[in-house]
């Protein structure tokens, strides 16, 4: 009877992971195709530039903390998530600027989202990997929250902090998602949505590489079902690893050092999450947040009382934070929550496209 209970409960969990995915697939179906294929023809360093030149110009000038997040390297990650198409990137990037400016991002501090870290269900871990990216460690079975609109907030909040401490020649981080605990009660459509949507549109081209570590099964299937919703080279950064296998532990050895990995992922450090001795850091790093947010920029232009941006003229008032766009039809969420607050977020299921296009994170 034990058994017989068992097996229709992996049936039905099978069924309900394949269930998710065609709804994912649904959702994409008669969607225009990506004209990328990830072997695009590589720019020159001239070309790259020029481009660049290009998107800033489109852009126009910014008020002081825009100009600041607007840096070559920024904008160029902006071309490469839309293979270098000047003018998607441009659309892209004034987005990510509209939302910027609304929801204040750089803002969010320890104290507003706390309550959200409690269970350690996703912090920067202390370790680095071996190209010296930070690592962002996410736990979807210690969600803790039913409020969505909380979970983003702590999302961005920890994608700022892992931003705030990339090297300077660093632009992309590693997540670390463990997988320890893990039931289909994580999996939502609605809420992978919306995670995806923010990572994807509000932070392309962060992501370096994810490592799955120890996921069920059924979740291998489950992602080859939505692998050809995303870009490829997005979906190549995605690694399975197992702890009883010896070839995904390679993996491992390759990318972290091993003495100053978490002892949970085949590591040697012992320490593990504290809330306190976390805390104790994050207030730390909330103190250099303003520095990072007024240092000298060669992009930084005098703050002025109205900004219009060629293209879609998006027009920035910056007495009253008010942002329109004449050209857009559609109305633009600036907050990055965009469904009721109903489901629990999951940490896991970041990597999954959301509107039928082929986006890269």
């Amino acid at each position: 009877m034990a058994r017989t209970s068992f097996l229709t409960a992996l049936e039905k969990g099978r069924d309900k992971a394949f269930w998710h995915a065609s709804s994912l697939k649904n959702m994409s179906s008669g969607s225009k195709k990506s004209p990328s294929n990830g072997f695009e023809k590589a720019l020159t360093s001239e070309e790259e530039q020029t481009k660049i030149k290009e998107v800033r110009r489109l852009i126009g000038q910014l008020p002081d903390k825009l100009s600041i997040y607007c840096s070559d390297t920024c904008i160029a990650r902006y071309l490469q998530a839309r293979n270098w198409h000047v003018k998607k990137a441009t659309k892209m990037l004034k987005e990510s600027l509209k939302w910027r400016l609304e929801y204040k991002p750089e803002e969010i501090r320890w104290e507003d989202i706390a309550n959200e870290a409690e269970t350690g269900k996703i912090y920067r871990s202390t370790s680095i990997d071996r190209h010296g990216r930070t690592v962002l460690v996410m736990r979807p079975s210690r969600q803790n929250s039913k409020s969505i609109k909380g979970q983003i907030k702590y999302l961005v909040y920890c994608m700022e902090n892992a931003i705030l401490n990339l090297a300077p020649d660093r632009e992309q981080m590693v997540w670390l998602i463990d997988f320890e605990g893990f039931n289909l009660s994580n999996i939502s459509v609605k809420v992978t949505r919306e995670t995806a949507h923010v990572l994807q549109e509000r932070y392309p081209e962060r992501l370096g590489v994810a490592i799955l570590y120890n996921p069920p099964k059924f979740f291998e299937p489950f992602w080859m079902v939505v692998k050809p919703f995303l870009e490829p080279k997005t979906a190549n950064k995605v690694k399975f690893v197992y702890s009883d296998d010896l070839n995904s532990k390679k993996i491992m050895e390759d990318l972290f050092d091993m003495e100053h990995l978490e002892f949970a992922f085949g590591g040697n450090d012992s320490m593990g999450f504290d809330i306190n001795t976390y805390s104790e850091r994050m207030r730390e790093d909330d103190k250099k947040i303003p520095a990072f947010w007024t240092r000298e920029h060669p992009a930084s232009t005098a703050l002025q009382p109205s900004l219009s941006c060629a293209l879609d003229s998006i027009n920035i008032n910056s007495g009253s934070g008010s942002i329109s766009d004449a050209s857009d039809n559609e109305k633009t969420d600036c907050s990055p929550s965009l469904q009721v607050e109903s489901e629990a977020v999951s940490p896991g299921e970041n990597m999954v496209a959301t509107n039928g296009s082929k986006h890269a994170i």
